[in-house]
């Protein structure tokens, strides 16, 4: 299996997938972006450590994004939008790459579509304190190495979560961010998503 990926494979596995977008009625439309960062370590993924507010998405490391507005046009635009709101990226400065298939969250009722793109570097980033407690720059190539990854229970705020893992120093990636990345990998390594 390969360990590493460039930019052109990346982008050209992403134009020929066909992700799966299946409207829901009874659950919120949201998008986040999967941050491509070309940082001097190697091809990187920016994530964001949220505040350890109340909320079911309190003290997480996700990807940027967030709930569709009814200004949105359609599910990039939110992504795009939600992105710069919180991490200071202007939407004109990201190179959208593709998309995944949608997700539901497990634990709030988001019907949620992700799409990969890619910032320029360097980049001033201005993240908002109130969504971002910091940023975490992680080299594409560590999340490919099977150490970094496994499955099990992640225990968060006193509840016990069956999930995807992925760690990174002290930090652990678990829940819906984890499943999407793991979606990602498995697109590039395998040629389809493992949802």
């Amino acid at each position: 299996m390969k360990t590493t990926f460039s930019e052109p494979e990346i982008k050209e596995i992403l134009a020929n997938h066909k992700p799966r977008h299946i409207p829901s009625s009874s659950r919120t439309p949201a998008s986040v972006l999967i941050p491509y960062y070309p940082a001097p370590q190697g091809l990187s993924l920016v994530f964001m450590k949220r505040p350890d507010y109340q909320g079911v998405h309190g003290d997480q490391i996700s990807f940027p994004g967030g709930r569709k507005d009814k200004t949105d046009k359609d599910d990039l635009e939110t992504a795009l939008r939600e992105t710069e709101e919180e991490i200071g990226v202007r939407q004109d400065q990201i190179e959208v790459w593709g998309a995944l298939s949608t997700q539901k969250t497990l634990a709030s009722s988001y019907f949620i579509t992700p799409f990969i793109g890619r910032i320029p570097y360097p980049y001033d980033f201005r993240p908002d304190p109130r969504e971002v407690e910091r940023l975490i720059v992680i080299p594409f190539s560590r999340l490919l190495e099977p150490e970094t990854y496994s499955y099990g229970y992640y225990n968060w705020k006193g509840m016990e979560f069956e999930s995807d893992l992925y760690q990174y120093g002290s930090d652990i990636i678990w829940g819906l961010t984890a499943r999407i990345l793991n979606n990602l990998i498995s697109l590039l390594k395998t040629g389809r998503e493992y949802d």
